[in-house]
Order: C-alpha cells, then sequence, then structure tokens
C-alpha cells in the first residue's frame, strides 16, 4: 500500500492535479478522476492501476471532443490523432466506441457529409473525391455508398460557373484552355470537360449578346 501525501493543482492545466505518494511526485489525474481522493488515504497498485486507467480513458474522450470541436472526422482521423497524444490502444477503442454511442463517430455519416460539403463549395469529380474520402481512412463500402448518387456533369458544369466570370473577354481557345485546365484539377475526366466548357462558352456569349441587344434599344 502507498499513501497519499500530497495533491496538487498543475499549474499549468488546472483541470489535473499531481498526486504525491510516499512523499514523491507518482502521476498525474485529471481533477473529476481524483475527486475522491484525499492526503493521508492508502492506495492498492490495483487501485493505483484502475485510477491511472480511468483517467486514460477521460483524457482520451476530451482530446477527441477538443479535435471534433474544430470540424467532423472519420474514425481513422481520430485514432490517429488520439495515438499522436500516446493513448493507449485499448484506450482508443474504447473511446471511438462511446462516441459512436454519442452519436460523434460515424463514418458514413461522416462521408455523406463530406460529399454533400464539396459539391456546394468546391465541386469536383467522383474519382477526386473517392480519393479524398479514402485519404480520410474510410472504407470501399462506406466510400461508394457516399458517391453513389454523385452527377458529374452537373458538378462540372457548377464549378465552371463559378469560375467563368474570371474568363469573360477571353478568345475561344484561351477560354477552353483555362477552363478545362481548372475542371482537369478538379479531376473531371475529358469526356465531362469538353461539352461542360462548351455549354459555359454558349450562356457566356449569349448573355454579353443579350446585353449588347438590350444597349442598342
Amino acid at each position: 500500500m502507498r499513501k497519499i501525501t500530497a495533491i496538487e493543482v498543475q499549474k499549468n492545466r488546472p483541470n489535473r492535479v499531481n498526486i504525491h505518494l510516499d512523499g514523491e511526485f507518482a502521476f498525474g489525474l485529471a481533477t473529476i478522476v481524483a475527486a475522491w481522493l484525499k492526503v493521508g488515504q492508502e492506495l492498492s497498485g490495483e487501485k493505483i492501476a484502475k485510477l491511472q486507467a480511468e483517467d486514460a480513458r477521460e483524457r482520451a474522450y476530451l482530446q477527441a471532443m477538443l479535435y471534433l470541436s474544430y470540424r467532423a472526422r472519420s474514425e481513422s482521423e481520430i485514432r490517429q490523432n488520439l495515438r499522436k497524444h500516446e493513448i493507449p490502444e485499448t484506450v482508443i477503442e474504447e473511446t471511438l466506441e462511446k462516441l459512436r454511442g454519442d452519436g460523434l463517430a460515424n463514418d458514413n455519416q461522416f462521408a455523406r457529409a463530406w460529399v454533400e460539403n464539396r459539391n456546394t463549395f468546391r465541386p469536383r469529380s467522383r474519382r477526386a473525391l473517392v480519393m479524398e474520402l479514402r485519404q480520410k481512412g474510410l472504407n470501399d463500402e462506406t466510400v461508394a455508398s457516399a458517391v453513389a448518387g454523385v452527377d458529374e456533369t452537373a458538378l462540372a458544369y457548377e464549378a465552371a460557373r463559378k469560375r467563368v466570370n474570371r474568363l469573360k473577354g477571353l478568345e475561344w481557345n484561351e477560354f477552353r484552355k483555362k477552363l478545362s485546365e481548372f475542371l482537369a484539377r478538379r479531376g473531371f475526366p475529358y469526356s465531362v470537360i469538353a461539352p461542360v466548357v462548351s455549354k459555359a462558352w454558349n450562356e457566356t456569349h449569349a448573355e454579353e449578346q443579350h446585353s449588347e441587344d438590350e444597349d442598342l434599344t
């Protein structure tokens, strides 16, 4: 048995305390884990191990919540982040299980949300989306389900529509080159790019012609 001789709040982390046993620093604990400890209390080796395991779970969950506070994450991203903070593997899996239960870790929802966000703000090809999702550590089935409804022609057109204002005034060859390169960087194949570029060109010049006609009336 070892006796608690001091419990001190950590200077830079007030939510954690240092536990001293038999006059020497032994380990740190989250205040919520150490709430029932007091100076003079004796701890068995088994009790110490339980406290440290509980602290690891608390630390892992708080770190995961902090990581998720910036944006949604895939389970693989959460796992990698916890490993970076030296959380034991068993605790990582327990943490992921808790996050799933709380609705905070769900790869299917994450994948669908990622695709919807891309489609809305930065349209790109199915192939590009697949690559991004795989980089997030998602399995093939989850990725395939998330991109199943992707309409590449519609997305390429939306991307072109957002870009075309920067290309007004260019001759056809330069317009086609720049817009095609832009769409290619988004991963769209030539079979999609070619008709979309032509459509964007025709619409742009139809608008310009309409504007000129109004000026003449």
